[in-house]
């Protein structure tokens, strides 16, 4: 059955295959004999693509709600042992993930040696139950509403620019002006392109800005404020050690954006495992530690 959900998730033999170390010839036989065993065919499958029959559907929503209910079992027996066990897969965003949230998943594993634990980074958020992760870490307020949060770090975000820019272009005074300088726009997600939001005075102000460059990616786009090419929306996670270097400052700093905080979110509360409540009393023990924190207040 794990094997079958690995298939029906990946959307792939080989990638299931790899999942569980063993070879695409091999992989292959498990699923002859599954399907000689049953009688029926439980995929349709070609040179390029594969799909579930209405039998492999079946199976595998009876499948999964089977395999929770042991892992469920599993977890309620063992309850009472001290020591966090077991798999627990976690996902994260890319460069967060894999500058701070990976080192801390070293960290973990060290003190839970028992804990087997994958990681994945992606760009977009996923759906976790059909992913099949215990729980994932990003920034800001997902619309999931199935989904329990639980926030590890506030996060505020500023304005900012490098001095080079501001010296060559002048400090802009307020949101009107920002029409006149270049901007920086990290595109994220569905994000409206070059909209800015702001609360000022209880008052929401939106702001339509324009830029010549442009990225996905918020370690470019920092990047490219950082040479001076413009205004960027950064997070103070991010923005600390520079502004502490004076690289960059902050501008408009009367304008509140919307924050980033970090989050850890998960399917549900009552069925958690210890060593899924482990590891999120671990994130929160090191982003709430004074020097886990970017900024001081101002």
């Amino acid at each position: 059955m794990q094997f079958f959900v690995l298939v029906a998730r990946h959307g792939s033999l080989a990638a299931a295959a790899r999942a569980v170390d063993l070879t695409p010839p091999a992989a292959t036989k498990r699923l002859a004999a599954l399907e000689s065993r049953l009688g029926v065919r439980l995929l349709n499958r070609t040179t390029r693509s594969l799909s579930l029959t209405s039998e492999g559907e079946t199976y595998l929503q009876h499948a999964t709600r089977i395999l929770a209910e042991i892992k469920e079992m599993e977890d309620v027996v063992s309850q009472g042992r001290a020591t966090p066990r077991g798999l627990l897969r976690v996902n994260a965003t890319l460069g967060f993930g894999r500058t701070t949230i990976a080192p801390l998943v070293s960290a973990f594993a060290l003190r839970y040696p028992e804990v087997e634990l994958q990681m994945e980074v992606t760009d977009r958020p996923i759906d976790l139950v059909e992913s099949g992760f215990d729980l994932a870490i990003r920034f800001g307020t997902l619309p999931d509403k199935r989904l329990n949060a639980r926030r590890i770090m506030s996060n505020r975000r500023f304005l900012c620019a490098s001095p080079t820019y501001l010296e060559r272009h002048g400090v802009p005074a307020s949101l009107a002006d920002l029409a006149r300088h270049r901007c920086i726009i990290h595109r994220q997600n569905d994000d409206a392109y070059g909209i800015w939001r702001f609360l000022h005075q209880d008052d929401t102000e939106v702001v339509k800005v324009h830029g010549m460059l442009s990225s996905n990616d918020g370690d470019i786009v920092l990047g490219w404020a950082l040479d001076g090419h413009g205004i960027l929306v950064r997070s103070e996670w991010d923005l600390a050690k520079y502004l502490d270097s004076g690289r960059l400052r902050i501008v408009l700093p009367e304008f509140i954006l919307p924050a980033a905080d970090l989050y850890v979110y998960y399917p549900s509360q009552r069925n958690q495992t210890i060593r899924a409540r482990a590891f999120i009393d671990f994130l929160v023990e090191h982003f709430q530690a004074p020097q886990a924190r970017p900024l001081a207040a101002t």
